[in-house]
């Protein structure tokens, strides 16, 4: 069973306020849309751009950017923030999609590419092999590209014991030792609103997942990103920007938390455009070497730009 705009908890929640003038999301070319949504469904192939209903999409298809969701449309987890479908038993891993992938990203012509997943729990490697499985098939057939991951924590359901850590590291080097340009891990809120927003995740794990990454591959960037809107305070968010920083994350994303319905948890809060300008000061200051801050700021929106 598969679950999208489904009854929650949430269904009934009114939003605490109108949706703000400044929240216009971006628009590319129309043909280039329709181009890219065309190739993804003659291939079926997913990317989080369609499944997560990104309102940059139009923008980054003209730009010739886009991510790619591996391991299938189902997700394990049930993150109350999500569009991606979620179920406990996905379909079963289809072998020659990193290949048309590879195939996608060639006919797209794309100069670079993020790849994700859903999160496969239900997997003994947690999905971690379908990273460099498609890193593989994309440099087949375009050598030089740049390809950034975007993986979930590779955790599951096991208790935090040193047998859990080991094969959680062993599964993170799977992924870094297939050398993409960026390694990407989101934290996705502050640590008083993880258990609500993240369901099966955890603001330590997170971090130490990205400490471990710079460890693994110190010549490799870490990345992270934080939607607001969910509740948080200013003092947390900069709490968490000290954190990311505390562990070398050398990258950072910032925007703002949509609902994607009204099954999904609602918005407390749009922060203004001048909020993100203030945060990516501070972020700087902090010494992140990459900061992307805005609204409409999602993780790979403008992951090109270095």
């Amino acid at each position: 069973m598969t679950t999208n705009s489904r009854q929650s908890k949430f269904t009934n929640i009114p939003p605490n306020e109108r949706l703000p003038q400044w929240i216009k999301p971006s628009i590319g070319k129309a043909s280039q849309i329709e181009k890219v949504q065309r190739l993804i469904k003659g291939y079926n192939l997913h990317t989080i751009c369609e499944e997560g209903r990104c309102p940059n999409r139009g923008e980054c298809y003209a730009s010739g950017t886009a991510t790619f969701l591996l391991g299938g449309s189902i997700c394990t987890r049930s993150c109350s923030f999500c569009q991606v479908n979620k179920g406990q038993s996905p379909h079963p891993l289809d072998e020659h999609e990193p290949e048309r992938i590879a195939k996608a990203v060639q006919i797209l012509n794309l100069r670079y590419v993020v790849i994700t997943s859903v999160a496969r729990d239900d997997l003994p490697d947690h999905g971690a092999s379908l990273f460099p499985k498609t890193i593989a098939a994309i440099r087949q057939v375009i050598p030089d590209i740049a390809i950034e991951v975007l993986t979930p924590d590779f955790w599951g359901g096991y208790k935090n014991n040193k047998e859990a850590v080991n094969a959680q590291q062993a599964r993170l080097k799977t992924v870094l030792d297939a050398k993409p340009i960026c390694f990407n891990h989101n934290l996705e809120t502050v640590k008083r609103l993880q258990s609500e927003v993240r369901r099966g995740a955890t603001y330590q794990r997170s971090l130490d997942l990205l400490k471990t990454a710079r460890n693994l591959a110190p010549d490799i960037p870490t990345k992270s990103g934080l939607m607001l809107g969910l509740g948080e305070h200013s003092e947390e968010i900069i709490k968490t920007l000290r954190d990311l920083r505390s562990v070398d994350c050398q990258q950072i994303t910032l925007g703002q938390y949509l609902r994607p319905s009204l099954a999904h948890i609602p918005v407390q809060h749009y922060w203004r455009p001048q909020d993100f300008d203030k945060f990516a000061e501070i972020a700087k200051n902090f010494g992140f070497k990459k900061v992307t801050s805005g609204p409409l700021v999602r993780s790979s929106y403008h992951a090109s730009n270095t």
